[in-house]
């Protein structure tokens, strides 16, 4: 099914008959997520098949399982690279490929963002100091498919305010993944997003927003962590499988673009950034998280 295609629409097919009357029940049992409908490739809203659903859940397995694995090796006195070289030895070893590594020629295997950083940050000889906040974000492929978050770290002893920006960030995440359900807009997202950052004066980052996943690393549909027309317009379906990943700034929501590695994302004030992101499949009741981790985030321990 697509987003534009309802049950008493008109066939994509021309029959002139109802889809549900036509191939609206082969398009729910097709056996591969690119084998769909015309009118849904054409617009690459792909919803997911019972095995493909199950190949998804095997690469957010896995990343989430090497989230857990750095969760006690990310401290004080721990450079950037050598989480990099952590991950990409972990990855290989389990014979599977790091997704960030040489796309669209990023030059390391994960993002690592520091502080005013937003997203896409490098990994460098940069050395995690007391008070700091990283954004961790992994992103796997798993027998051609990917697994996609990210999770704020708490470096040794944290501000009161760097800590609640977290968590401000954590709760807008959940709450935006809460309020998905099949049938309604996209734009449910970002409302509740805002409704958890905007009164208490964050800026919710406009420039990069979350993304359909599945074969590719990035595909539609988008999902704006505020309202847009376009988010209101688009109805979320069983089957689709997306990223909710709020970058909540502790000021304005402005976004300075590094020139020199042309990647880095800051915030253009130069306040604290965070972000967390979980890759999403909708089903009939609303959103199934396949990148829970079993260890809990800094948040909930320092």
């Amino acid at each position: 099914m697509n987003n534009t295609l309802s049950r008493n629409d008109p066939c994509w097919c021309g029959s002139d008959l109802k889809y549900k009357k036509c191939h609206m029940k082969e398009d729910l049992n097709k056996t591969s997520s690119t084998d769909v409908s015309p009118k849904a490739s054409k617009n690459n809203h792909l919803c997911l098949s019972s095995n493909d659903q199950g190949k998804m859940r095997d690469a957010c397995a896995f990343n989430s399982q090497l989230m857990d694995y750095l969760r006690d090796k990310i401290d004080v006195g721990v450079s950037t690279n050598e989480i990099d070289t952590l991950v990409h030895k972990y990855t290989l070893d389990h014979n599977h490929i790091p997704a960030c590594l040489g796309y669209h020629g990023f030059p390391k295997t994960l993002c690592t963002s520091v502080n005013e950083v937003i997203c896409h940050g490098i990994p460098d000889d940069y050395i995690l100091k007391d008070g700091d906040i990283v954004n961790i974000d992994l992103t796997t492929v798993v027998d051609g498919w990917f697994g996609d978050q990210s999770e704020m770290f708490l470096i040794g002893n944290v501000s009161e305010k760097a800590k609640t920006l977290c968590e401000v960030a954590y709760e807008s995440m959940m709450k935006g993944i809460e309020a998905i359900r099949p049938g309604e807009p996209m734009a449910n997202v970002g409302i509740a997003i805002e409704a958890v950052a905007k009164p208490l004066g964050y800026g919710v980052v406009r420039d990069y927003q979350g993304h359909g996943i599945g074969r590719k690393f990035h595909q539609e549909p988008s999902v704006p962590h505020f309202k847009t027309a376009e988010s209101m317009a688009f109805i979320v379906e069983p089957g689709m499988c997306f990223t909710v990943e709020p970058m909540i700034n502790e000021g304005t929501h402005l976004t300075v673009l590094d020139r020199k590695d042309g990647w880095t994302v800051r915030t253009k004030d130069s306040l604290l950034s965070a972000q967390w992101e979980h890759t999403l499949l909708i089903n009939n009741n609303g959103a199934e998280i396949l990148t829970k981790c079993k260890g809990n985030p800094s948040i909930f321990s320092n």
